[in-house]
């Protein structure tokens, strides 16, 4: 089984590659290897949370939730919980 490769130079700012490049220093690789490793990282997290959520809204209820939502009474603010006025 022959590994194929491909050069793909991205583009990027002087400021990101300098910080990408102190990042794969840190961890001992080189850019384009620590570049990969986040690519995969990243690719890999998308699916698992697609179906995290995916999941967390089979059993939702959509007029249970407006009905919470939209229900009267409850407590005011907490002094800690108000935005302070200007």
């Amino acid at each position: 089984m022959t590994t194929r490769l491909s050069t793909f130079p991205p583009r990027r700012r002087v400021s990101l590659k300098a910080a990408i490049e102190k990042l794969a220093g840190e961890e001992g690789t080189s850019m384009n290897q620590f570049l990969a490793m986040a690519a995969a990282g990243e690719m890999a997290s998308i699916p698992t949370a697609e179906r995290f959520f995916a999941e967390r809204a089979g059993p939702g209820d959509v007029n249970a939730a407006i009905s919470f939502l939209t229900r009267a009474g409850g407590e005011p603010p907490r002094a800690e919980d108000t935005l302070p006025s200007d």
